[in-house]
């Protein structure tokens, strides 16, 4: 990986959830976090229920690619097509050529057959996962780095949260991007000597 990690193309899913249309109140969460007790607000005061966006995206050492709104419930064929439509385009993009090592975790979806028949048919060269790591995702800093920017331009709708979302995520500079996959071999080696714990990273 030391060798191959500016071709790699590293993806996954996040949720962005805006409380009450006119609400301040906003919260920002990975996914399966719903219930954590810091993502929770007991009451939505100005009303106007919740605006929820869920996303998919990538980037590699050579920067950010594609950034997908996902409608509906994802599932395994909803997943394939994301694929379809962005994987091959994004490394394309990027300029990664079609030896390109693509990251997804361990979730059911990912590891569907039908999954793994486009990525079989594609020749997408899979990254062994490590079960249970998602923090471990280099990813997880730029789901932050949205989260920021978007939040400081307070979009008020649906439509709004998407434009700004894949605006900023387009403005996520290449020397970030580079910078995250150069301390994923240091990141890797400290989970393994934690076995698995939380690290500084």
């Amino acid at each position: 990986l030391r060798n191959h990690g500016g071709k790699v193309m590293w993806s996954d899913e996040t949720k962005i959830e805006l409380f009450g249309h006119n609400s301040t109140n906003r919260v920002w969460r990975k996914k399966n976090d719903e219930y954590h007790p810091k993502n929770t607000i007991p009451t939505v005061k100005h009303g106007g229920g919740s605006i929820i966006i869920m996303l998919w995206g990538c980037f590699s050492a050579a920067g950010t690619g594609r950034l997908v709104a996902i409608e509906g419930k994802m599932n395994a064929a909803k997943y394939r097509d994301i694929l379809e439509e962005n994987l091959i385009q994004s490394a394309q993009d990027l300029r990664l050529g079609r030896r390109f090592t693509f990251q997804q975790d361990n979730d059911p979806k990912h590891t569907a057959k039908i999954t793994k028949e486009w990525l079989r048919n594609n020749s997408v060269t899979i990254l062994d996962w490590p079960s249970q790591s998602p923090d471990l995702n280099p990813i997880e800093h730029l789901w932050r780095d949205l989260k920021m920017a978007v939040h400081q331009r307070s979009p008020s709708n649906l439509t709004e949260l998407e434009r700004i979302c894949k605006e900023e995520w387009q403005r996520i500079p290449k020397s970030r991007c580079e910078k995250l996959v150069a301390s994923f071999p240091r990141r890797l080696m400290a989970v393994l000597a934690q076995k698995g714990a939380s690290t500084q990273y």
